[in-house]
């Protein structure tokens, strides 16, 4: 009986710190805060998994990551979007795509850990 294996593999990054300017607030955007940022996409691997090529290279993700981090936003709704088009449009094969930015302490009352933004796609 044959059986035909079908994987799903999952490249992903968690936790990338980011100093950055996002905000809605002028006053956001002059200081800036810290941000933590995750990316996790999904494909189906190449037979050859020893050739960066034929899978997603976290360093790439990393790059997309700290450059839009470096384009000031107002929303980090703007951001998720802009990240995960970057990731689609450099990796088209991709199945499904997540990412979600973590701002650390944000300026409010209070004390909370962060807010939470997260975008997600599915091919």
């Amino acid at each position: 009986m044959n059986s035909t294996k079908s994987y799903l593999q999952t490249v992903a990054l968690k936790d990338v710190k980011c100093h950055a300017l996002h905000g809605y607030y002028q006053e956001e955007q002059l200081t800036g805060v810290y941000f933590m940022v995750d990316a996790v996409v999904t494909f189906m691997p190449n037979d050859d998994t020893e050739n960066l090529d034929h899978t997603v290279n976290y360093e790439v993700l990393n790059t997309i990551i700290l450059e839009e981090m470096k384009r000031t936003q107002k929303m980090l709704e703007t951001v998720v979007r802009n990240i995960l088009d970057r990731i689609i449009g450099y990796y088209p094969f991709i199945l499904t795509g997540e990412v979600g930015i973590r701002k650390l302490n944000p300026p409010m009352p209070g004390q909370i850990g962060h807010s939470f933004v997260q975008l997600s796609y599915k091919a």
